[in-house]
């Protein structure tokens, strides 16, 4: 039985008076949001308390993942990792990360308002059809878009047995729900749905699914040509306004064991990097748990400043025992309080 959700309204950030994951830009640092804890209560599901608070599927059950995804029960405490590290390279335009199944909107300046991000939870193609990397740009905007499915998605139906109409209407068997934004690569969009349960998983044909709500609450502030990145970075740093360094990392599907290894080592060696920059200790124990079991959640990765005066050819041998250097002192906590198709339908004009 499929699961049935509605679309929940943006919930207002009281500090700011911003929508639900609307933040402003930060001038110092790459940290935006906060983690909450939020208690269930009798009838909640994860994906429930995920999807009204921002979050898809995968972020939400990787943050809790001792916790019943249907029946978390009654007083349990949900995480809720709604602190973003921003993904890296040019804060333009629409970003979108697909290995951790979000969409950032960067919202130019207006005179008054200062810049902002947009954070929203996608769905994406599965392993089979997956989504593309590449950078790209919104060529049209619909509104009630119709759907002309490919011959490809026809025959995948055809040998499950059921038959798929060559044309499906404005409705509620739409699968690209009420909203699309068509992207400058054939065949694919960043679409509404009418299958929430399926935000935050890889369950498309190659599509960008997006909640009823938020792709409404974004198609009409998102001008046309407006360029969009799409990148694979399971593996996020960044600093804090107070010079933390932070690190975020997700899932890899179907990673082989070199693979992860590989990308571990490159993990060890930015963090390095980065905190060898600013004279800083990393909590390598630490970095290569979360690496190994990714939660998605933010995490410190700074020790502390160096305890004692070192020379500096000693500190360079130091950086490369990651145990000893991981014992110089105590852990700082960080923690700051799809379906590819052709489609018509009414365009879309800015508000």
């Amino acid at each position: 039985m499929a699961l049935v959700m509605l679309a929940m309204p943006r919930l207002l950030v009281a500090q700011d008076d911003l929508p639900q994951g609307h933040h402003p830009l930060p001038e110092e640092g790459d940290i935006v949001g906060q983690i909450k804890t939020v208690t269930a209560t009798q009838g909640d599901t994860l994906i429930d308390l995920g999807l009204s608070h921002g979050l898809g599927y995968n972020a939400v059950t990787e943050a809790n993942p001792e916790t019943r995804i249907w029946l978390p029960g009654e007083g349990t405490q949900v995480l809720l990792p709604t602190r973003f590290i921003l993904p890296p390279g040019p804060r333009e335009g629409i970003v979108i990360n697909l290995a951790e199944l979000r969409l950032y909107y960067y919202r130019p300046a207006s005179p008054g308002a200062p810049p902002r991000v947009e954070t929203y939870p996608i769905g994406i193609g599965r392993m089979d059809w997956k989504t593309p990397l590449g950078t790209t740009k919104i060529t049209a905007k619909l509104e009630n878009p119709t759907w002309y499915p490919p011959a490809s998605i026809i025959a995948e139906h055809a040998e499950r047995g059921e038959e798929l109409d060559r044309v499906v209407p404005p409705g509620p068997d739409n699968p690209l729900g009420e909203y699309a934004m068509i992207l400058d690569i054939p065949g694919y969009l960043i679409h509404g749905t009418n299958k929430p349960d399926g935000v935050g998983m890889r369950v498309s044909h190659g599509c960008i699914r997006m909640l009823s709500g938020d792709i409404e609450d974004l198609i009409y502030r998102v001008p046309k040509g407006t360029e969009v990145r799409l990148i694979n970075q399971p593996v996020k740093f960044g600093w804090t306004p107070r010079g933390l360094l932070e690190m975020q990392a997700y899932p890899v599907p179907e990673e082989s064991p070199e693979k992860m290894a590989s990308r571990i080592a490159d993990a060890f060696d930015t963090a390095t990097q980065e905190a060898n920059a600013r004279g800083l200790l990393v909590d390598y124990a630490r970095l290569k748990a979360e690496l190994q079991g990714p939660t998605g959640v933010a995490r410190s990765l700074l020790l502390a400043s160096a305890p004692i005066t070192v020379k500096r050819t000693f500190y360079d041998r130091l950086t490369l025992h990651h145990a000893l250097y991981s014992q110089l002192a105590a852990t700082v906590d960080a923690t700051e309080k799809d379906a590819a198709a052709n489609v018509n339908g009414v365009p879309v004009e800015e508000r």
